[in-house]
């Protein structure tokens, strides 16, 4: 009896991956999700006859929410005026973010541009504008935007920023003020132009313009960032106020701490300045004082003799030299003129010179004669 083979089975992973990459191919793209989770929506035709239809499909929309499609003119400029309001249609976004509408082509209150305005009306505000061209209907230039610019702050205020070691020594401390901004009015903010003031205690701020680079569309917001630097050396209680034409938008306390490290710096130069001025006028007036052929100055100060090979150093003073012998002792100790200067003694002052120290003599009565001998023990 011969085996049956078995049956080869498919592998069941392999067959489950190819059938959703077949399912994922079908899909159209505009039904696809969004890969960075942004709100997007594209319209079945780019260009349209009055009474027909357009159909919209949205990925990346809050599941759940409601969001109303427009026929606008004039790019929407002006707010709704320019929609063909009785037209508009709302559709509900499904669980996964999706949503597909029809929108019936009807002329717009205004001229073309037209655009398909698709926006959630309670999620998270999302709106976007689909151009589209209707057949037959008239085109005009875009009108110049009307409204007025209001900026509020909405939060983040707040200072940026810390002391350095510079700043201890008296560098001018800075600050960089961020806040974030709204506009709440109906024209868009490019480039404006905001006010920073800085005040000293009770003083009134001194203002200084600054230009923030960017646009700020009508509803939407921005973190405005800007440098605040104040001068050399100064501390103390500071308040930092931001303003925008006439309003002032925030305020901000900024504490700026004493340099001790310029006291420090003063303190050490009143000290050696004074000591290094002294030292230096001692070797002027050293240098320049008179000197005697003794080698004295007239002050009574005298220098010793220099060194054989070393010259003397001014403004250093020697031992003061002993003064000089009296006039008779100088004669008793010269030597004989008679005498040859090799066996020529010197005797020393205290002395008389017939006596010697350690010798003891009987006292002379009277004067020796000539004729009698004066050796010791002859009678």
């Amino acid at each position: 009896m011969s085996a049956n083979p078995r049956p080869r089975r498919t592998p069941y992973p392999l067959a489950v991956v190819l059938a959703v990459l077949a399912l994922l191919a079908a899909v159209p793209a505009h039904a696809r999700p969004a890969a960075d989770g942004r709100a997007q929506a594209e319209l079945s035709l780019k260009e349209a006859a009055k009474g027909t239809e357009v159909t919209v499909t949205g990925t990346g929309w809050p599941a759940g929410t409601v969001v109303m499609l427009l026929l606008c003119g004039q790019n929407m400029i002006g707010g709704t005026n320019s929609c063909a309001n009785d037209a508009g249609r709302a559709v509900s976004v499904a669980a996964d973010g999706r949503f597909r509408g029809a929108l019936a082509i009807v002329a717009p209150p205004r001229p073309c541009p037209c655009v398909v305005n698709v926006t959630s009306v309670n999620g998270d505000g999302s709106t976007l504008g689909l151009p589209v061209r209707i057949t037959d209907h008239p085109v005009a230039e875009l009108p110049a935007e009307s409204g007025q610019a209001r900026l509020a702050v909405l939060t983040g205020v707040r200072l940026e920023g810390e002391d350095g070691v510079l700043t201890w020594f008296g560098a001018p401390p800075s600050r960089r003020f961020t806040v974030t901004v709204g506009n709440m009015g109906s024209a868009p903010v490019k480039d404006p132009v905001f006010q920073i003031g800085t005040a000293h205690g009770v003083f009134a701020p001194l203002w200084e313009e600054h230009r923030w680079k960017g646009t700020i569309p009508p509803g939407q917001k921005a973190e405005v960032a800007l440098d605040v630097t104040l001068g050399a050396g100064d501390h103390g209680d500071y308040t930092v106020s931001l303003k925008y034409g006439d309003k002032v938008l925030a305020a901000q306390p900024w504490g700026v701490g004493r340099p001790y490290g310029v006291l420090l710096f003063w303190g050490l130069l009143l000290a050696v300045v004074p000591a290094g001025a002294f030292r230096i006028g001692m070797a002027v007036v050293d240098r320049v004082r008179p000197r005697t052929a003794a080698g004295t100055t007239t002050g009574g100060r005298a220098r010793g003799p220099a060194l054989p090979g070393r010259p003397a150093r001014p403004g250093r003073h020697r031992a003061p030299v002993p003064p000089a012998a009296p006039a008779a002792a100088s004669a008793a100790t010269a030597p004989d003129p008679g005498q040859p200067a090799e066996t020529a003694t010197a005797v020393l002052p205290w002395f008389t010179p017939d006596g010697v120290p350690g010798e003891h003599r009987a006292p002379q009565t009277s004067a020796p004669s000539e004729h009698r001998s004066t050796t010791k023990g002859n009678p």
